[in-house]
């Protein structure tokens, strides 16, 4: 096995356990919160602290990969993820285990852009590299579409606390051959980031996280949320005065502009898969009314098929395919699982097929192919230099747009319907549109793209 596959298995585990931390605590909530005795409120701050978190620092994380160096960034995150997973896991009480839970957030947003930047900098040339980027993100997607299967059986069997245990020992073997194999990366002979200006940006975004979760809330909470919306348009405005006036900015986005396009559809992924687990373990556990253990196990063949498809299909695609097609015909995918999930729900309760093709599209398929793709496309014309700062903007994206898909979800879940379904037809519909608009979005920058080639052509 030469170097280049053993960093690129290096760097795909390390992703995969990191985006399999973010789903796997679905299913495992009720029992955590059965254990400590919480409410519902209380134990989905085990999810929003780690998304605010995450989200918030990604950027960051990415800029530092690209200062401080990629291999010491990932193994100082590594060593942070290890030991955040085992006090997890340990955890005594409700806060010790929030702590750490959000101590896990911040390790994944320096772990995800180090982990694609020493991808995309061991591998030069432009198909190897897509090729490499389309695999790692791949298990980026599988990792994402299989917590809910391995958070619900490993917590049924074993206990919650495994859902924490279970990263110990691999991402100890991963540390160790990362510090083995990957290269060093001298530091660039450039000051560090604006500390101040980092640390405004990261405010920023996790309270715009903040006010995206507690959309739904508006009508009890308007007070607190409308000071946090307009201290939020006069951060940005103090944010953006102070970026352009930096000798090197924290967020050049003349160097990002290529990936925009990218990035745009990464909110409306994140929009629609994530609200697809969300929905998807309503209708199991409410609507069918099946334990963790049973949802977990009717989801866990389309992870499989999920493997399958970032193994076998994405490297295949890759060589006949340009990646926003691929892109697109996983948004594409993700937009037939809601409109199946919508026949399901209210056409046709008792069939079982609806179902289970929505999964696999959604599930199997949809996110392996839109994830990877996007990831490629959010890389082309972007200097290596910045590759860093392209992950953790495009990884902000997509969690924004978990964030606002959720929000959107929310405000249609308390509805009545006639059916007497936990998912009535309104949630599942914006569920399709916010796919839609990603395929929409694709579209149209495909046609752009064609018109600039044909007109580049012409000219020439």
């Amino acid at each position: 096995m030469s170097r280049q596959q053993l960093i690129l298995i290096i760097a795909s585990v390390s992703v995969f356990f990191e985006a399999l931390d973010i789903a796997i605590i679905n299913l495992t909530m009720p029992l955590i919160q059965q254990a400590f005795d919480l409410t519902t409120n209380q134990v989905q701050w085990l999810q929003t602290l780690y998304v605010l978190l995450y989200g918030g620092l990604l950027i960051l994380g990415g800029r530092l990969t690209d200062i401080v160096g990629r291999k010491r960034v990932f193994l100082v995150a590594s060593i942070l993820f290890l030991f955040c997973s085992l006090g997890a896991g340990l955890a005594p009480s409700f806060s010790s285990l929030l702590i750490f839970r959000g101590m896990q957030g911040i390790a994944a947003a320096l772990l995800m852009p180090s982990a694609l930047s020493i991808v995309t900098n061991t591998f030069t040339e432009t198909a190897a590299r897509s090729r490499a980027i389309g695999i790692v993100s791949s298990f980026a997607a599988i990792g994402s579409g299989s917590g809910l299967s391995v958070g619900g059986l490993i917590a049924s069997q074993f206990g919650w606390q495994w859902v924490f245990f279970i990263n110990v020992p691999v991402i100890l073997l991963t540390l160790v051959v990362a510090y083995r194999y990957i290269p060093d990366d001298k530091p660039r002979m450039e000051p560090l980031p604006n500390i101040s200006l980092g640390l405004l940006l990261t405010a920023l975004i996790i309270t715009l996280s903040y006010l995206v979760h507690e959309l739904g809330n508006w009508r009890t909470e308007w007070p607190l949320l409308s000071l946090l919306s307009l201290a939020e348009l006069g951060g940005i405005f103090l944010f953006l005065q102070r970026n352009a006036r930096e000798s090197d900015p924290l967020i050049n986005i003349e160097v990002l502009k290529p990936a925009l396009p990218a990035i745009r559809v990464f909110v409306c992924l994140g929009a629609s898969f994530t609200g697809f687990l969300f929905l998807i373990s309503l209708i199991l556990q409410t609507d069918r009314q099946l334990s963790a253990s049973q949802a977990g196990l009717l989801l866990f063949p389309f992870s499989i098929l999920s493997a399958i498809t970032g193994k076998l299909f994405i490297p295949a695609l890759i060589k006949r395919f340009t990646v926003s097609q691929i892109a697109l015909m996983g948004m594409a995918c993700l937009t037939i699982s809601g409109l199946l999930l919508l026949y399901h729900t209210q056409l046709a309760p008792d069939n079982f097929l609806p179902l289970l093709l929505a999964m696999a599209c959604a599930n199997g398929l949809g996110i392996a192919l839109a994830y990877s793709g996007l990831t490629v496309l959010s890389f082309q014309q972007i200097p290596e230099a910045n590759h860093g700062l392209a992950s953790g903007v495009a990884t902000t994206a997509y969690f924004f747009g978990g964030g606002l898909g959720l929000s959107g979800l929310s405000l249609f879940l308390g509805t009545e319907n006639e059916k007497g379904l936990s998912v009535g037809s309104w949630p599942l519909l914006l569920l399709t549109v916010y796919a839609g608009i990603g395929v929409a979005g694709l579209l149209i920058h495909m046609i752009s793209s064609s018109r600039k080639s044909s007109l580049s052509g012409s000219a020439a």
